[in-house]
């Protein structure tokens, strides 16, 4: 058996802490440390176990306007979070209402085409 690197190990852990003070400086961490691990919506509550199934939304639905008091997030768990970007997605889109509407066919029949006639007979009768 190899004796490890420890060289090598210490500039994995180093790495590893460098990402991690990265991570923290997202506006993820900082979310999860501002907020109670409660979703905004359901009231689901989270624990470490479940915690990646919780995610923060943003409030205007702009991923870059992230304000230092968390004022634009919440958090919500990832079924609550799908539903409001679909429905904000179907909001946007109009939900379909903008769409051209379907060709109709052709009108078949005049309810006036003997129309005339039936005005010439009534008169001819009075």
């Amino acid at each position: 058996m190899r004796k490890p690197d420890d060289d090598k190990l210490d500039r994995i852990v180093a790495a590893a802490r460098r990402a991690a003070e990265q991570r923290e400086l997202g506006y993820r961490e900082r979310a999860l440390k501002m907020y109670p691990w409660v979703c905004g919506r359901c009231g689901r509550t989270f624990t470490r176990a479940n915690l990646p199934e919780l995610t923060v939304h943003h409030r205007n639905h702009d991923h870059d306007d992230n304000p230092a008091d968390g004022s634009n997030w919440e958090l919500l768990c990832v079924y609550c979070h799908d539903n409001e970007h679909s429905r904000y997605i179907d909001h946007v889109r109009g939900a379909g209402y903008d769409a051209p509407a379907p060709p109709s066919a052709a009108a078949t029949s005049n309810p006036f085409a003997d129309l005339k006639a039936l005005l010439a007979h009534g008169k001819g009768e009075a």
